[in-house]
């Protein structure tokens, strides 16, 4: 616990341009994934009917595609839900109505496999899901709209398009690296987009306010000085909290169950590349565009004290 108490003196500003080459770069991967394999859309945007069943022992999900092409079915998706005796069927909307088509799965199943159950049926209209997508594209422009409002406001302009750009980064690798796995993209996976932009901003805004205390308390010093400063003031809080919410994360993940699992790693995601924005994105940003200490430090009084140096 001692690294975590012990004050830090590591030049992360003197590492910017290279870490600006290896962010544009992840930039273009994430978005070429995006360009080029798109999302995995689950049921909540695109609509159609999904059915779980159980199995009284493992099952064979070749087995279980072979089986539901034979009976019509071509365009399934078909995958474990958390162990191997329960799967999941999802089916395009096209298939029909939802107790029909899930009557007409589970004599499929049942013709094959005798002990197969029907868990449960959701239906999802087509319109629904294309509200739901559209809906939620907006909800996270409004927020991203909000925070470039309220960062010019709370600090200055130059730092809100740091925090903004951050914030993109951090959805567009997120998402990147979900369709470059080809991961299903929910409505679980878009609340998770949302509280990344949430937990990152909150990063954000510590290594902030620190830069703009150190540019009133801390006159003598260039601005990317003063930066390196403040980040290695709030590094042991940015690491602490970070690999606790990790912990968190990572349980829910491998414990959580099919459901979660989603949403839990696109928050592994996020903290791991939040934590990153903070630092290479956000403060990088502000000082690329010109922020200095004259924009935030009040007009010297007559009679002040000797100016403090940066350590």
């Amino acid at each position: 616990m001692d690294f975590f108490k012990r004050e830090t003196h590591i030049d992360f500003m003197g590492a910017r341009r290279t870490a600006a080459i290896v962010t544009g770069v992840v930039l273009v991967l994430a978005l070429a994934a995006l360009l080029l394999r798109g999302l995995e859309l689950g049921l909540d945007f695109t609509g159609g009917t999904l059915v779980e069943v159980g199995y009284p022992e493992a099952v064979d999900l070749a087995e279980v595609r072979a089986t539901l092409e034979e009976g019509g079915f071509e365009s399934a998706v078909v995958q474990t839900f958390g162990n191997a005796r329960d799967i999941l069927i999802r089916l395009s909307p096209e298939a029909g109505d939802s107790d029909a088509v899930s009557n007409r799965v589970l004599a499929l199943l049942q013709d094959e496999t005798s002990g197969a159950e029907l868990r449960r049926v959701e239906f999802v209209g087509p319109q629904v899901g294309e509200e739901l997508a559209e809906q939620g594209g907006l909800a996270v422009l409004y927020a991203l709209g909000g925070i470039l409002i309220y960062v010019a406001f709370r600090f200055e302009y130059r730092f809100a398009v740091g925090a903004v750009a951050a914030l993109v980064h951090d959805v567009v690798v997120t998402i990147g690296v979900f369709a470059a796995l080809g991961l299903t993209f929910d409505l679980t996976v878009l609340a998770a987009l949302l509280a990344v932009i949430g937990y990152s901003l909150n990063d954000t805004i510590v290594v902030f306010d620190r830069i703009r205390e150190n540019f009133i308390r801390v006159r003598k010093g260039t601005a990317a000085e003063v930066a390196n400063l403040s980040i290695n003031q709030t590094l042991s809080r940015t690491l602490v909290t970070g690999l606790t919410t990790l912990l968190v994360l990572l349980a829910l993940y491998f414990l959580g169950g099919e459901l979660i699992a989603g949403f839990a790693l696109a928050l592994i995601i996020g903290v791991l590349v939040g934590t990153y924005s903070s630092i290479y994105v956000a403060s990088a940003a502000a000082l690329a565009l010109g922020v200095s200490k004259e924009d935030l430090i009040p007009p010297k009084k007559e009679g002040e004290e000797l100016e403090e140096e940066v350590p």
